[in-house]
Parts: C-alpha cells; structure tokens; sequence
C-alpha cells in the first residue's frame, strides 16, 4: 500500500509539474483606431473569456475596413473586425476572406447635427448644408437614402473632404450635418465639443443591411477550425458579457489603452452599438447569428447603390458562414 501510495504521490507531482499547454496566440485587427463600439474585445480580454477558450489574444488598431481586410488575406492578422460591405467589395475581386460572425445586423449609418439645429427628420435637411466624404459607404449608400425619403439633390447644399474634414465642418459651423456612424462621428464630436448630436438613421427608412463583423482567412479557417469556433465562442461571450455591464466595458478600453478616449463617451458609443447587433428576426438568437435575408438584402442594395460587382447576387453566401458559431446556450 504504501508503494502504491508513493507511486501515486510521484505521478501527481510528475503532473503538476508539466507546463499547461501554451494557449494559441491570436491577432484581431480592428477596423480603426479604438472607440466605443470595440470594448467587448477588451472586455472580454480582460475577463479572462478568450484565455478560457485557450485563446492568447493581440488587439491592434486598424487604419480602415479596407486595409484590416487586406491584412486578413494577407494572414498578417488572424481576425478582422471590419465593415462586411467593405470585405465583399474585396471577396468579389479575389480576396480570400469570408466573414465568420456578423455583429452589427443593423446599419449605423445616418445624417447627423447638433441637437441644438432641430433636425430630427429628413424633411429638416431641406435648406442645410451636410459634409460627405466622397466615394466612402455612406456617400454611396446617401443616394437610396434620398429615394426612401422624397428628397432631392437640390434641397440641400454639400461639401466634400476627408473624414476629419466632415468632422470640422459640422464643429465650426461650415456644415449643418455629417454622413456618419451613429455611434462613432457623433461620439467624436461631442468629445471636442461637449455637444450633444441627434442622428437621422438610414435604417429608420427602409434601408436593411448589415454593418461591421469578424473576417477570417479562408485557407486559415479551413486549416484551423477549432480555434476559429473557440474564438467565435469566446467573442460571442464577450460580446454578450460587455452588453451587461456597458460602462465597465468601455473602462476595459481605457485600462488597455489609457489615451483610447474618454470614459463617458466611450460608454455611450457602446451603449448606442448594442441596438444595431440584432434585427427582428434576430432578437431572440446571440450575437453573430446573421439571417441569409438579410445578408441577400444587404448584396442587393450594395450592387445597386454600393458599386459590387453584380455576379455577388448569385452566390450572396460565399460571404459568410455561421457554421462557426456556439449553439444557442452553449
């Protein structure tokens, strides 16, 4: 017995002292530099929901949908988050990405200005003037947005320049409105204001199509399926963990990357994300759980307003896939 007793106390010791097996190292490019929609990748970072899934994750900051996408089929990065309209125009011309959750099933498209200017409805825009960024998403989708709504190009004066340029001229006056998302310009021009903005939703009038997403590598999911499930799983975690508690969320931003912005509008940028992960087709399934109708509505509109290449409308899930997603409850 005591033997026994002896060679189970050495297979114990043997055990704990082999080294745990090494977690598998993870980049996720964002999209952008970090605002308020990112926090449920730090969140779940800083909660221990990635490294549960054996998971050892980098977070960078991204300069645009278009450059994440390419790093992604360039396998300079595992994971992108970017905008998915964005990777189709990329997948349409040969790119090997497909995206491999779809977050924001709701578009956060809108025209936007300060409270303080009324403009609360599309028939308020007559007479103003509104900052576009030429050939962006927003201006390409701006022209439906007219239709849905009975506007004319003539009701309204533009002017045009880069994003930071949009930015400056609804801050000092130039411009009554911007075309931006909902919860990121309207974000960053309270921060240099203190100015509160109320937007006008595209997806207020009709106008259905995704927004941002997890993209992959084609050959790196099919070479690494496990993992891409378990960082499915864990994202799908994060991202409901951080709907729970939005402002520690947002601190997790800041925690990670002390000069990511400040701590209320991080909060609001985030707590006006959450809206915009699910439609009514999808407000009783977890995060990430796109409908095909909606992704045909989304190539649809895209080809005819977003300048993709008509053959996408014959195959429309070639983009996506769900196949890597948790179950319900799982």
């Amino acid at each position: 017995m005591k033997r026994l007793i002896g060679a189970a106390s050495a297979a114990l010791m043997l055990f704990a002292a082999m080294p745990a097996q090494a977690a598998d190292k993870v980049v996720l490019m964002l999209n952008w530099y970090v605002y308020g929609e990112h926090a449920p990748f730090y969140y779940g970072k800083a909660k221990g929901i990635y490294a549960a899934e054996g998971i050892d994750l980098e977070i960078q900051e991204g300069r645009g949908s278009a450059a994440t996408t390419q790093a992604v089929a360039a396998k300079t990065a595992d994971f992108g988050y970017v905008d998915v309209p964005t990777m189709m125009r990329a997948a349409i011309k040969g790119a090997p990405v497909v995206a491999t959750g779809v977050l924001l099933q709701t578009s956060p498209m809108s025209a936007m200005g300060f409270v303080d200017k009324n403009i609360r409805k599309p028939e308020d825009i007559k007479g103003k003037t509104v900052a576009i960024t030429p050939a962006d998403s927003m201006t390409q989708i701006w022209p439906l947005f007219l239709k849905k709504t009975g506007l004319k190009e003539s009701d309204f004066q533009t002017v045009a320049g880069d994003g930071q340029t949009k930015l400056n001229a609804v801050i000092n006056g130039q411009a009554d409105l911007l075309l931006g998302y909902v919860m990121d310009q309207s974000m960053k021009i309270k921060d240099a204001t203190g100015k509160d903005v109320y937007p006008i939703k595209f997806a207020d009038y009709g106008i259905n199509m995704v927004s941002s997403g997890i993209i992959a590598n084609t050959d790196y999911v099919k070479a690494n399926a496990d993992l891409v499930r378990r960082f499915m799983s864990a994202t799908t975690k994060a991202v409901e963990a951080a709907e729970k508690e939005p402002k520690a969320a947002a601190q997790s931003i800041l925690d990670a990357n002390p000069k990511g912005g400040k701590i209320d509008t991080l909060t609001q940028g985030f707590e006006l994300t959450i809206p915009l992960y699910r439609t009514a087709e999808t407000k009783t399934k977890r995060p990430f759980q796109v409908t095909d109708q909606n992704m045909t509505e989304t190539v649809n509109l895209l080809v005819e307003y977003g300048g993709l290449d008509a053959k996408a409308k014959d195959h429309p899930k070639a983009f996506y896939t769900n196949d890597y997603l948790p179950k319900s409850g799982s």
